[in-house]
């Protein structure tokens, strides 16, 4: 099957049709993520950033446009990632202040790629980076003891993107295994999102 052919499944709610693509395309999103520096920031994040460009390239493409579904992903997968970098660059730290794009042209256009350097404008107060690893180190621990074991080693790996098959190997469970403990982790760290609003 091609792509455009997974694409219309996942969008009519077939999941492995969703998973088979984000398995797919997890080495473009680490290629066009190792393309992004951020000042202050994790490479987990721009990887994840990147997984939700991919998500909503999946259920929004449109297969009656001249773009093939990896022309498209790629760009939802870049404006998802410089988007994020722009919030992180608004909020209340403002340790970044501006972008600036280098571009690598090779021969082939698939082979380009977009280095995003981002330059800091002040660096925050050591109490402010001191009380900021404080909440990520409550948050951390909460979740933590929030899970059991088994959910918080398939939480780790589904966080650094393996895909069921790999958590399947790695863990040595089934894949249904790992689809519970992943509903039951949503559910059990609901209060996180609860206590962001």
């Amino acid at each position: 099957m091609t792509d455009e052919e997974i694409v219309i499944k996942a969008q009519n709610g077939d999941e492995n049709a969703v998973n088979e693509l984000l398995s797919k395309y997890k080495s473009l999103i680490s290629k066009l993520s190792r393309s992004y520096f951020l000042i202050g920031g994790d490479i987990e994040d721009i990887l994840q950033e990147g997984m939700i460009g991919l998500y909503k390239a999946i259920m929004n493409f449109k297969d009656k446009k001249n773009a093939s579904f990896k022309t498209f992903a790629t760009t939802c997968i870049r404006n998802q990632i410089q988007s994020a970098i722009r919030v992180a660059s608004s909020e209340k730290n403002k340790v970044l202040s501006s972008a600036l794009p280098i571009m690598e042209k090779n021969n082939n256009e698939d082979d380009e790629e977009e280095v995003e350097i981002i330059v800091p404008s002040s660096l925050p107060l050591p109490e402010d980076q001191v009380l900021e690893k404080e909440k990520v180190k409550e948050i951390f621990d909460a979740i933590k003891s929030s899970l059991s074991s088994l959910e918080y080693k398939v939480l780790l790996l589904y966080l650094k993107g393996f895909n069921y098959n790999e958590i399947s190997k790695s863990m040595n469970i089934s894949k249904k295994s790992i689809d519970n403990a992943l509903t039951r982790i949503k559910n059990k760290l609901s209060f996180l999102k609860e206590n962001k609003e």
